[in-house]
């Protein structure tokens, strides 16, 4: 059971990192600031096969609708995807994710809003840049210095998201969960951090979670135990000098009818773990656990 035990025990093994410097940086104007700040990256799908209902959208009305108002309502960023990252999803190449995205991209920052692309096609990424998108959300773990290029290019943001074992997050297949999680992604970020720094990107958000379907995570209790070690932990990840975005879960096989709560629940635990960035399906209700939780300092 998670306890006060639990939490100050962690506290104490790692103290030097809980006050870390941490960047901040601003992306189109809009300002990013370390936590205690909170900012929120709001999901729009435009991917049929989404797991997530009630962010598909079928069209581009539907998906500036949602981007709209998943700003209202609090996101910092909207963040778009062309293509489900499910095991059984359809795959959609770069011509069909452009088509799909591009649009929305440009009429969305028309209005105003931030936006970010989850994107592992260089071609799509640049397309995406092109329209008016403000962040890349990295899901390509290998050849990641043309991305990298691409953004310093068009001054934009880049969630680095950690992909183990694969070149991108539609070729994973098994992965191993370590008791603690830290010291492997802390390598691969301080890897990434350093490339991206030299390619000229100047904002960076490094993104340690359990976001995609992995072959052999099928223990779900495994799974999620090791989602919530790497929430509480993520403030180790500070002393990299880079804000931490968690992209929330949803642990099903526990909420049930009730899964719409299970990502503000994960996300009380990744504030917990200093978490700059939080990306939801459920950014109202997330809104309200920020608020909350503020309100103890």
């Amino acid at each position: 059971m998670l306890s006060l035990n639990y939490l100050a025990d962690l506290l104490a093994r790692h103290s030097e990192a809980i006050d870390a410097d941490v960047a901040s940086f601003q992306v189109k104007g809009r300002e990013f600031r370390p936590a205690p700040s909170v900012s929120m990256m709001g999901v729009v799908n435009l991917s049929q096969d989404s797991w997530y209902r009630e962010s598909v959208v079928m069209n581009v009305d539907a998906a500036l609708r949602r981007g709209r108002r998943l700003q209202a309502e609090g996101a910092d960023i909207v963040d778009l995807g062309a293509e489900s990252s499910v095991l059984t999803a359809q795959r959609a190449g770069a011509e069909a994710q452009i088509a799909r995205l591009v649009p929305v991209v440009q009429q969305l920052s028309e209005c105003g809003v931030l936006v970010s692309v989850e994107s592992y096609l260089e071609e799509v990424t640049g397309a995406c840049l092109a329209a008016g998108a403000g962040v890349v959300n990295l899901t390509a773990a290998k050849n990641t210095e043309s991305f990298y290029r691409l953004a310093a290019e068009h001054d934009a943001g880049v969630v680095v998201c950690y992909i183990q074992n694969a070149d991108n997050v539609r070729s994973v297949g098994d992965f191993k969960l370590q008791d603690d999680p830290v010291p492997a992604l802390y390598e691969y970020f301080a890897r990434q951090a350093d490339l991206a720094a030299r390619c000229g990107v100047t904002r960076l958000w490094l993104d340690p979670g359990l976001g995609f379907y992995y072959k052999n995570l099928t223990d779900s209790a495994e799974r999620v135990r090791y989602q919530m070690k790497t929430f509480l932990n993520a403030f180790r990840l500070r002393t990299l000098g880079w804000p931490v975005c968690q992209a929330l879960p949803h642990a099903f096989e526990y909420f049930e009818d009730e899964v719409r709560c299970a990502e503000p629940f994960f996300g009380v635990l990744a504030l917990l773990g200093r978490t700059d960035l939080l990306r939801t399906h459920e950014v109202a209700k997330l809104r309200g656990v920020i608020g909350a939780m503020s309100l103890l300092k």
